[in-house]
C-alpha cells in the first residue's frame, strides 16, 4: 500500500530522532470522494436521504477507511444527485453516486483474494464470465464425448447416469468452497479495513437485526422517501428495487432447492430425479423465474441508466454478473424441460458449466458487493448506537 509521511509526532523523552506517522495516500477516486464529502458535510441538505449522510456527519475528516465504508454504504439510488444544488453545471460538480461507485469498484479489488483474480474480473467482467462458462461447459461436453455418454439416449432424467453423484459433489463442493473461502477472506479484510482497532464495533442483537432488515428489504433503494431510485432521468422508479428483490430471492429459492434436494438424498435416501411437483423442483422453478425476470429487468435498466448515475466503466462487470444469472436460469429450465430427452447430457453439461463459472467468479464482482454492503450496513447500525464523538466534543 502506498504511504506518505505526516508531520513529526511526539515521542518518548528517551527516544532517538523523530518519529513519523504513516498514513495511506488516497487514490484519485478516493480523493474525489473526500472532496465531495467535505462539501456535503458543510451543506447537509441530503441528511435524511440514506445511511451515507448520517454516517458522514459523524466525521470531520475522511480517511481511506471512512471513504471505503461510505462508498459501500451508498446504494447508488441517485436521489441525492438530483436534489443537489452543487451538482454540475455548478463548479463544485458534486455527484456522490458516481464518486462512490468509482471507489466501490476499487474496494472489490483491494480486498479480493486472490487479488489478481479481482483485477482480471474488473477489467473484463462480461468477457471473463461468458468465457468461463463456455470453457467449463465445453470441457464437460468433451469429457462426455470421450467417455461415450454425450448422447446416451433417454435416461428419464437420471443425471447421475451421466455424472456420478460423488463426482458432482466433489467438483461443485470444491468450487463452492473456494467461493466461500475467498468471500470470507475478502469481507474479513474489508471489515478490518473500515473498522479501526481503536473503535468499538461489537454487533448487538438490535444492530444485527436492523442491518439484516435493511439487507432483506433493500431499504436504501427507496431513495430515502419511498419513491425509489432515479435511472434514466430524474423520475423516481421502484423497478430497480423490485428487480433486485426478484434476483435476490430467486437466488435464495434456488439455493433452498439445492439444500432440500441434498437433505432428500442424504437424510431420506431419495435420489434425483424428483417429480415436477416435489419440493426441490417447485422451489427451483420459483427461483428460476425470479432469476429470469429480475436479471433481465436489471439488464434493461443497466442499459438505459443515465451515465451520471454511476460509473460507466463498471458496466462490463455488472453485465457479466447479470449474464451468468440469466444463463443459470435459462439453462436450468432447458434442462428441466429436456431431462427426459436424448439431449439431456448436453443440456446438463452446459448448465453445470455455467453454474461452476458463477461459483468461481462470485468473490470478484457484483455478488461480492452485496456482501461488502451488508458489512457496511452492519457497521452503520453499530455506529449509530454509539455516542457521537463530535457532539460530545462540542459540549
Amino acid at each position: 500500500m502506498t504511504m506518505q509521511l505526516r508531520e513529526p509526532i511526539a515521542v518518548d523523552a528517551g527516544a532517538q530522532g523523530e518519529a513519523y506517522q504513516l498514513i495511506p495516500v488516497l487514490s484519485v477516486a478516493e480523493a474525489e470522494a473526500d472532496r465531495q464529502m467535505h462539501i456535503c458535510n458543510a451543506c447537509r441538505y441530503c441528511e435524511g436521504f440514506c445511511a451515507v449522510f448520517p454516517a458522514m456527519t459523524r466525521r470531520l475528516e475522511f480517511a481511506k477507511a471512512d471513504i471505503h465504508y461510505l462508498a459501500n454504504l451508498c446504494h447508488n439510488c441517485g436521489a441525492c444527485l438530483h436534489a443537489c444544488q452543487y451538482a454540475a453545471p455548478h463548479e463544485f460538480a458534486v455527484n456522490v453516486p458516481q464518486a462512490m461507485a468509482k471507489v466501490r469498484v476499487d474496494t472489490y479489488v483491494d480486498y479480493a483474494w486472490p487479488a489478481a483474480l479481482g483485477t482480471l474480473y474488473r477489467r473484463n467482467g462480461l468477457t471473463m464470465a461468458l468465457a468461463s462458462a463456455a470453457g467449463l461447459a465445453l470441457f464437460l461436453l468433451l469429457t462426455l464425448l470421450v467417455s461415450g455418454t454425450l448422447l446416451p439416449g433417454r435416461l428419464a432424467g437420471d443425471f447421475y447416469a451421466i455424472f456420478p453423484h460423488n463426482t458432482l459433489a466433489l467438483m461443485f463442493g470444491a468450487a463452492f468452497g473456494f467461493a466461500v473461502l475467498a468471500l470470507g477472506i475478502g469481507v474479513r479484510r474489508f471489515w478490518q479495513g473500515i473498522t479501526p482497532a481503536e473503535t468499538e464495533a461489537v454487533a448487538t442483537g438490535a444492530a444485527t437485526l436492523e442491518a439484516t432488515g435493511a439487507v432483506l428489504k433493500l431499504k436504501y433503494l427507496d431513495g430515502g422517501h419511498g419513491q425509489g431510485c432515479n435511472n434514466e432521468s430524474d423520475r423516481f422508479t421502484l423497478w430497480r428495487r423490485r428487480f433486485h428483490h426478484l434476483t435476490f430471492y430467486g437466488f435464495m429459492l434456488c439455493f433452498a432447492a439445492t439444500s432440500v434436494a441434498t437433505l432428500y438424498h442424504y437424510l431420506l435416501g431419495v435420489a434425483a430425479p424428483y417429480p415436477v411437483l416435489s419440493l426441490p423442483v417447485l422451489l427451483g422453478i420459483a427461483g428460476g423465474i425470479g432469476l429470469i425476470v429480475g436479471p433481465a429487468g436489471l439488464l434493461v435498466l443497466n442499459h438505459r441508466r443515465d451515465p451520471a448515475h454511476g460509473d460507466v466503466a463498471q458496466r462490463p462487470m455488472d453485465r457479466g454478473f447479470i449474464a451468468l444469472l440469466l444463463a443459470i436460469s435459462l439453462t436450468g429450465f432447458a434442462l428441466l424441460i429436456g431431462r427426459d430427452s436424448g439431449a439431456m447430457a448436453i443440456l446438463l453439461a452446459v448448465h453445470l458449466g455455467v453454474v461452476m463459472a458463477f461459483f468461481l467468479t462470485m468473490p470478484y464482482g457484483k455478488f461480492a458487493h452485496g456482501i461488502f454492503r451488508s458489512a457496511a450496513l452492519l457497521k452503520y447500525a453499530i455506529e449509530k448506537r454509539q455516542p457521537d464523538r463530535l457532539k460530545l466534543g462540542s459540549e
